[in-house]
């Protein structure tokens, strides 16, 4: 009996240690639980991310024959580092038969404008011309006037008979002499004034012809210009600081404009890409904080801030977007993506390439 009982009191103790047991590990779960929801409510992350950067692709601007190429796959380089040189031989050559015509251009230039020079000049003789003979149309009318006066007085004394007939006759003479002298004038003085409107209107001409010369030479000065790009484009350089990727190109390709060559992505400034739920959206807001753990780097964490959000889910924005209206819809739950920046300081290595899977955590108010 005595075994029986100290049996039954041993089963008791040990069902009261059992029931505190199971009481502190519910107590110890729940106090878990509520740490753990209150750490998820305030602390919202997804794996659904990875780093973002720019990356920059390298074209020639001009076709031709790689001649040397001086960079490497992965290779960091620097903004306007010489990337590559196409063979410039046929840029040259272009180069000085531009500058060849262009010369020609401005050399004719300038026997026009001698031309204008030298008419300019004939110009200013036709118009002393004008004068001159102006002035001795003057100087023939006052004659005429003097002669005709003579001429006058010679009548009236030859009426008279005090003049012999042949002295009257031969101021008669000199009357139409004079007349037809005075007439000679004028037409010299027309056609001293014709010779200055006609010379004028070579020198419009000629002013004419040096507009147009001008523009000829502008049109030059644009094709030597061209000529010259497109010599300076026969080496490319960097575009950005950066590595080296995707290099598709060899010594003695023939490559075109425009065609891919290589890229640099830049590693100064890369920023996450985070595709939240819509349903975890709600507490995120632009400013907040986020650590970010990188899967190459376990226990390293970065540190960032929510720069915005994007405007619609990624499904919108994908190439063929769901057309719900359509057939039996299933409601699926959508992913919208947010824009994380890191905090400058956070990767002064660059050990964070663009790609990598990331997990954010923002941390929000509760």
């Amino acid at each position: 009996m005595e075994e029986n009982k100290e049996i039954n009191n041993d089963n008791g103790k040990k069902k009261k240690i059992a029931l505190m047991v199971f009481a502190l590990i519910g107590f110890i779960g729940g106090v878990v639980l509520y740490f753990y929801l209150g750490y998820k409510a305030t602390h919202i992350s997804t794996d659904d991310a990875f780093i973002e950067g720019d990356i920059h692709i390298v074209a020639s601007k001009v076709p031709g024959t790689v001649k040397m190429i001086y960079v490497r796959d992965n290779q960091p380089v620097k903004k306007g580092d010489l990337l590559l040189e196409i063979d410039t031989r046929d840029y040259e050559v272009r180069l000085k038969e531009q500058t060849s015509d262009l010369n020609g251009e401005r050399a004719k230039l300038a026997e026009i404008g001698a031309r204008i020079e030298a008419a300019k000049r004939q110009l200013a003789e036709l118009r002393a011309a004008v004068g001159t003979a102006q002035a001795n149309l003057q100087l023939r009318q006052a004659t005429l006037e003097q002669v005709s006066r003579d001429v006058k007085r010679a009548e009236n004394l030859y009426r008279k008979d005090a003049i012999s007939r042949e002295r009257y006759e031969k101021t008669k003479t000199a009357h139409e002499v004079e007349h037809a002298q005075v007439t000679a004038a004028r037409e010299q003085v027309k056609q001293a004034e014709m010779a200055v409107e006609s010379q004028r209107a070579v020198l419009r001409q000629l002013e004419a012809s040096m507009a147009a010369q001008s523009s000829n030479i502008n049109q030059s000065e644009a094709r030597v210009q061209a000529a010259q790009l497109n010599y300076e484009y026969t080496r490319v350089y960097a575009p950005a600081e950066g590595y080296i990727t995707r290099k598709s190109v060899e010594v003695g390709n023939q490559i075109q404009a425009g065609q891919p060559l290589m890229a640099v992505a830049s590693l100064r400034d890369v920023w996450v890409v985070a595709n939240y739920k819509e349903t975890q959206l709600r507490k995120i807001r632009p400013g907040q904080k986020v650590e970010i753990e990188v899967d190459t780097y376990p226990g390293k964490k970065f540190k960032g801030t929510v720069d915005s959000i994007m405007a619609g889910t990624g499904a919108v924005f994908s190439l063929f977007p769901p057309e719900n209206a359509t057939g039996n819809f299933v409601k699926v739950v959508q992913r919208i993506p947010v824009k994380i920046l890191l905090d400058k300081g956070t990767d002064p290595q660059h050990v964070l390439r663009i790609g990598m899977s990331v997990e954010p955590t923002v941390m929000v108010e509760d």
